[in-house]
């Protein structure tokens, strides 16, 4: 699976600010430089953004004036902004229905490529792209033995936010880098139940792997912010020293 490059989250970002209202149809956009500080990203990235983002008809660049906000926006299925909680809560929802679903009546063949994919995700892979490949045709895998065609659908979507959305991916890729061999166990324990043709076992499999991740989600989250704030008292204890010996 290709990685996305910067310019295209940089793009994603605007067009949300845009849909958001703070930067309404025919308005100016702020310069290059200004977005690139906004973003911490390079002028270059900027340019290549607005040069995708004309593409789609989200903005105009009007040599010698600036760059605008078409006043008409185009119809898109882009997503909403959500949080990777709310996410997982959806996932959880709906994946551990659709595990319970397809106990009965999944296949040997389904079956084998489950166990093939969970074989792929006991291997050392350092490419997290393609451990979340693995991960979402393991997930898919099983909604697509559920049978239900609107499960289905849903759970395909929810798969479009965890990986288009970069918040949703920063935040994974925050914890997931680290669980390997934890969420291998979850994923060994849920295709047990399935290959046991047990709807409950195979629900609460699913649940627990969730309810683990969110946990992790939280104990990640937590984290960031003392950091932040370790580092915010940092920056100050210096200020102050430096200003002391100044004095």
């Amino acid at each position: 699976m290709a990685g996305r490059r910067l310019f295209q989250d940089i793009a994603d970002r605007i067009i949300a600010l845009i849909d958001d209202g703070v930067f309404p149809p025919g308005s100016r956009l702020p310069g290059e430089r200004e977005l690139a500080e906004r973003f911490d990203v390079s002028r270059v990235t900027i340019r290549e953004a607005e040069i995708a983002l004309q593409a789609t008809g989200r903005i105009r660049i009007k040599t010698g004036s600036g760059v605008y906000v078409s006043e008409e926006q185009p119809d898109d299925d882009r997503l909403p902004e959500i949080s990777a909680f709310e996410l997982t809560e959806a996932r959880s929802l709906f994946e551990s229905e659709a595990a319970a679903l397809a106990a009965p009546i999944i296949g040997e063949d389904d079956l084998a490529l489950l166990r093939q994919l969970l074989d792929e995700m006991a291997a050392d892979i350092d490419d997290d792209e393609r451990a979340t490949e693995i991960d979402r045709n393991f997930h898919l895998t099983i909604a697509a033995a559920s049978g239900n065609k609107a499960i289905i659908h849903v759970i395909k979507t929810l798969w479009r936010f965890r990986t288009e959305l970069p918040g949703v991916r920063d935040t994974h890729a925050a914890i997931c880098h680290h669980d390997g061999a934890t969420r291998q166990r979850e994923h060994a324990a849920i295709v047990d139940a399935l290959v046991a043709h047990d709807s409950a076992a195979a629900r609460l499999a699913m649940r627990q792997h969730f309810n683990r991740l969110l946990a992790a989600m939280l104990d990640a989250t937590e984290q960031r912010a003392i950091e932040e704030i370790q580092n915010r008292a940092a920056a100050s204890r210096a200020r102050f020293l430096m200003s002391a010996q100044l004095g």
